[in-house]
């Protein structure tokens, strides 16, 4: 992943386009040293959608599937696989 300032990228549009379509190269743009934006090539975005869709039907899923599990319930269980978790990473 490159990184160019937003003035750079304004001025070399046409090449950033370029590079991003023919070569498939990924630029971050930064303003004021802060990263605002990135500039992919559209299989790439098309390929996150599709990932952010599957995640966010898997969460409904679960959220409909513990529908009827109290908040405490639930809060137990969770804090237990984290426990469980962190034990076997370290």
């Amino acid at each position: 992943m490159k990184t160019l300032t937003a003035m750079k990228a304004r001025q070399n549009f046409g090449g950033l386009l370029e590079a991003v379509y023919h070569r498939g190269d990924r630029y971050i743009i930064e303003r004021a040293g802060r990263p605002m934006a990135a500039v992919v090539p559209l299989d790439d975005l098309d390929e996150w959608q599709a990932r952010r869709g599957r995640l966010f039907g898997m969460i409904d899923e679960v959220q409909k599937k513990n529908a009827r599990v109290s908040k405490k319930t639930l809060q137990k269980e969770i804090n237990e696989a984290v426990s469980i978790t962190r034990q076997r990473s370290s």
